[in-house]
């Protein structure tokens, strides 16, 4: 199992509508996940005093192939259109990895 941790920042306008999103995902987004070895996804908010948005999600994967099981979630075409609703309320890092939408993170500290 690998532990993943990312990153994004929420477009103030679109915080109540991406809460909403979220208290009803998709069924079939679930299953994708769950069929590409995603465990115990979860995404947290943080609001600042500036008026910024940060949302910080976690991850375990569970597969034996993490490229494949991204791409096939990349590829299914009711998690693009879930997608599709979702990508309008972020702005993505402008520093980000090639390919990326979220940031990773590095993890710096773990403990059972």
């Amino acid at each position: 199992m690998k532990r993943y941790g990312e990153v994004i920042e929420l477009k103030s306008d679109k915080l109540e509508e991406y809460v909403r999103l979220h208290s009803a995902v998709w069924p079939k987004v679930l299953e994708r996940l769950h069929s590409s070895h995603i465990r115990n996804y979860s995404i947290y908010l943080k609001r600042f005093p500036d008026g910024k948005h940060y949302l910080f999600s976690y991850f375990e994967y569970l597969g034996k192939d993490f490229v494949g099981d991204m791409r096939a979630v990349a590829g299914d075409k009711i998690t693009q259109d879930w997608w599709e609703l979702c990508k309008p309320c972020h702005a993505p890092f402008p520093d980000r990895m090639e390919g990326e939408w979220w940031s990773a993170m590095n993890e710096v500290f773990h403990t059972d």
